[in-house]
């Protein structure tokens, strides 16, 4: 039986660009073991799930990449003129740091409705509404945005709400950029206001995982203190907040299953935590607020192409700790590169650093025979990919939980890490 995985996908402007790499990776290679029940996204993370979603309900995920490669090729700014206004709209978000702008309508300007227009051509080119009407089946799309008005957080679900272009503009609908949009008897600004993404509803799909692609970094190791670097700061924890809320609940279900404290009939299930986490600093340009607004071709292209890169990394980790579970020696030997640095810290016995192919053997005997992996905790890939394990090797029989690291590169493990655990894992 396959795995059923609901996929969650955060909003970030251009930095969802490596959403739409990361979707196409997992879209094409996971369908034999996984199925996908729901995706849910806000904002430019609505637009990635919307295509990837579209491709899916159509039984072609191989489309999936090509139609998210379509709409951030036609979303970049390619022609002179473009890339003109692109560099007025970054300068603009500068000066917003440092001047008194003035006090006007942002929708006081020719260019207001037609990108709002623009917005919703570059989706009908891609997905024909027509053809999608409310209905039960799966995989489902849920969409975030929230009513300026009311205040009330609102998801639009495939399963009972028409998915228009005006849906998942919605869920875009930056203030700055955009006037709110009227759904129904709604009126809404963008998602990031509220669930970003939304996470409940697809617990009510009973997935065994969900997956988030998360754009806006967990942390940082230099504490902010220009008003550039703090202003990027609070956009980041802001677009994380509802994110952590909501994966905090699903994790707190999963330890009090686990514990007994909620008994197995009383409806909830275990629901297995996955985030690949955009890594700031694996890519050549800075990452900020404003860059979220940068439509410039070499940008999107190498978010995207980081995208692919991560998921890639993902999947190999996945197939890793499917091996540690299974105890399998002779797989788990075969992840590892010639030159891998292996170590361990306590709660772990104490060992290294070593290097080489030759001790790999010997530490996984030593150290991973007695390590659990604690899949009540989020498994997180983004520079390196972590799991919460829990290990019994200080010989009292009691559990410690512990951290293990992997590095890799070009599908291969070169650097394998164990310690405690991080404040929050």
């Amino acid at each position: 039986m396959r795995t059923r995985v609901a996929i969650a996908c955060q909003g970030g402007g251009s930095h969802t660009a490596f959403t739409a790499g990361v979707l196409d990776r997992l879209c094409g290679s996971v369908l034999d073991t996984h199925e996908v029940v729901g995706l849910s996204g806000t904002s430019g993370g609505a637009v990635c799930a919307l295509l990837a979603w579209y491709a899916l309900r159509d039984g072609d995920p191989a489309a999936a990449g090509r139609l998210l490669d379509e709409f951030w090729a036609d979303n970049s700014a390619s022609s002179p003129w473009e890339q003109l206004l692109n560099a007025s709209a970054m300068l603009a978000s500068d000066l917003q740091q440092f001047v008194a702008m003035p006090a006007i309508s942002p929708y006081d300007n020719v260019l207001a409705d037609s990108t709002a227009e623009g917005f919703k051509a570059m989706l009908r080119r891609r997905v024909d509404f027509n053809r999608v009407e409310p209905g039960p089946e799966e995989p489902v799309l849920v969409i975030g945005a929230v009513n300026v008005l009311s205040g009330e957080f609102r998801t639009f679900d495939s399963r009972r709400d028409k998915i228009a272009a005006e849906t998942v503009l919605a869920s875009a609908a930056i203030p700055t950029l955009f006037r709110a949009v009227s759904v129904g008897d709604g009126t809404f600004w963008d998602g990031l206001f509220s669930q970003n993404p939304p996470i409940r509803e697809l617990v009510d799909l009973r997935p065994d995982e969900i997956w988030v692609i998360q754009i806006n970094p967990t942390r940082r190791d230099v504490e902010p203190r220009t008003v550039l670097d703090i202003g990027d700061r609070r956009n980041e924890l802001a677009g994380n907040l509802s994110l952590y809320q909501e994966l905090h609940f699903v994790e707190k279900i999963d330890e009090w299953l686990e514990s007994g404290v909620l008994a197995e009939d009383t409806g909830y299930k275990s629901i297995v935590v996955r985030i690949v986490e955009l890594s700031p600093s694996r890519v050549r340009w800075s990452l900020s607020a404003r860059s979220k607004l940068n439509r410039d071709p070499a940008f999107i292209g190498d978010l995207i192409a980081l995208g692919r890169a991560q998921a890639d990394e993902f999947l190999t980790a996945l197939a890793f700790e499917r091996a540690w579970k299974e105890r399998n020696s002779e797989a788990l030997l075969s992840f590892f590169a010639d030159d891998v640095e292996l170590m361990s810290t306590d709660p772990f016995p104490v060992a290294g650093p070593i290097r080489g192919a030759s001790p790999v053997s010997a530490f996984i005997d030593e150290q991973l025979s007695s390590a659990i992996i604690d899949l009540t905790r989020k498994q997180v890939a983004r520079d390196r990919v972590a799991w919460t394990v829990k290990t019994s090797a200080t010989g009292s029989g009691a559990h410690t939980r512990g951290r293990a690291e992997v590095a890799l590169t070009a599908g291969r493990i070169t650097s394998l890490k164990l310690g405690p655990t991080r404040l929050g894992d």
